[in-house]
């Protein structure tokens, strides 16, 4: 099997995975890995999590041009901003899961992070959630937004919509979405409760030793 044959597999497994707990609905979000090439193969327009074709996954060449494929999501700008920020980055995961949909939603969040320091884990995979003003899904600004921030941050949140987030792998990728939702579910849960976070010198002592980016 080709790399660009078992990475178009792979994609598609995760993605049922998602589909299937939850973390995607009908033909919300979508994803995309890089080729060793710099191509990129991306998730078509429209399509579900639940029941992706290998073999009709967008590609891209290094510009983000569609070459082949079925024609990619109109959230292509979003990938491309994180690869061209990131030459360690190999996988982008947008979704529209519902804690952290949820999250986007809430007035007066921290736009430098959104999420507290409530686990260890939150910090050592994503570190920091920044959040981006709304824009209309499909816009080219959203991915000269998430341009600025793709340098020094695993992951974004998009207002009123969803998170963006990156790893050097498909599973890396997929493993920091699901910490990034399992901490907005928490966060949620706890704050009518109240919560003790990690303080400031736990943070730097896991940032030390577990850099996210």
């Amino acid at each position: 099997m080709s790399d660009e044959k078992a990475l178009r597999q792979e994609l598609t497994d995760w993605a049922k995975s998602m589909f299937n707990r939850g973390y995607s609905s009908g033909g919300a979000g979508n994803i995309s890995a890089r080729l060793d090439d710099g191509c990129v193969i991306v998730t078509p327009t429209n399509s579900s999590f639940g029941d992706l074709d290998p073999e009709r996954l967008s590609k891209l060449d290094t510009q983000g041009n569609w070459i082949s494929g079925d024609k990619p999501t109109k959230e292509v700008s979003m990938h491309m901003a994180m690869y061209q920020q990131r030459e360690d980055c190999r996988a982008v995961v947008h979704l529209h899961s519902p804690w952290l949909t949820a999250l986007s939603c809430l007035p007066e969040l921290d736009k430098a992070n959104c999420l507290p320091p409530i686990t260890p884990y939150y910090v050592m995979r994503v570190g920091k959630l920044p959040l981006i003003e709304y824009l209309p899904p499909g816009d080219d600004r959203i991915g000269e937004e998430i341009a600025k921030l793709a340098a020094t941050h695993n992951a974004v949140l998009l207002a009123n919509h969803g998170p963006v987030v990156g790893g050097r792998t498909l599973r890396q990728a997929f493993f920091n979405a699901e910490e990034l939702e399992d901490t907005a579910r928490l966060y949620i849960t706890l704050r009518p409760h109240g919560f003790t976070t990690l303080t400031q010198q736990q943070v730097q002592e896991l940032e030390n030793r577990y850099p996210a980016k």
